[in-house]
């Protein structure tokens, strides 16, 4: 018994050394390149810069129905997109901006907070709003435009993943600031 007992007594005097720490948490770290943007002037009533990370813009829809123009910036590598809608405005600007504010809105439930930030640029003739969705909503970025009198442009940033915040975090932050680019480039036609 005196064999079994002094090998274990010294493995536990041994063993037993500083107190354990718990690990810190660990952060998944994401890096992305810095933006280049480029302009896409392509055969619409609007010219505006694109990242280059994101791919070619290889299709417009046209809905001729509604006057409406559909173009989606994707983004593969952060698997998301950014859905622009532009719309001729015809006496119905009022219609547009409800329409727009209720597309943000849809996303309150989902939403721990929506901040708006107003955007104007009077050199180029463009004025609109900026809401960035906080927590597991379907999208985190929402954005319109308008020159108030013929043009109405808006937009939105969806993942190709279930809301998780969190996760995309990262990414929602660097497509923030390309949406505000984008923003701060377009130029009417």
């Amino acid at each position: 018994m005196k064999q079994v007992i002094i090998p274990v007594m010294a493995f536990l005097l041994l063993g037993c050394g500083d107190e354990p720490l718990p690990k810190p948490k660990a952060a998944l770290r994401l890096e992305y390149p810095t933006p280049e943007y480029s302009l896409v002037n392509l055969d619409i009533p609007f010219s505006f810069e694109k990242n280059n990370l994101a791919a070619p813009i290889t299709k417009i829809k046209i809905d001729k129905a509604n006057n409406d123009i559909g173009i989606d910036i994707n983004y593969p590598a952060l698997k998301g997109t950014i859905y622009l809608t532009y719309r001729n405005v015809d006496g119905n600007l009022n219609r547009l901006l409800k329409d727009a504010q209720n597309i943000t809105q849809k996303h309150a439930s989902k939403a721990d907070e929506i901040s708006e930030q107003v955007f104007d640029n009077a050199s180029a003739n463009t004025h609109g709003m900026f809401y960035e969705v906080g927590g597991n909503a379907a999208s985190q970025s929402q954005f319109y435009l308008t020159d108030s009198t013929h043009h109405f442009l808006n937009g939105s940033l969806y993942f190709y993943a279930k809301p998780n915040f969190d996760s995309i975090y990262p990414a929602a932050v660097y497509l923030k600031n390309d949406i505000k680019h984008l923003m701060e480039s377009v130029k009417w036609k």
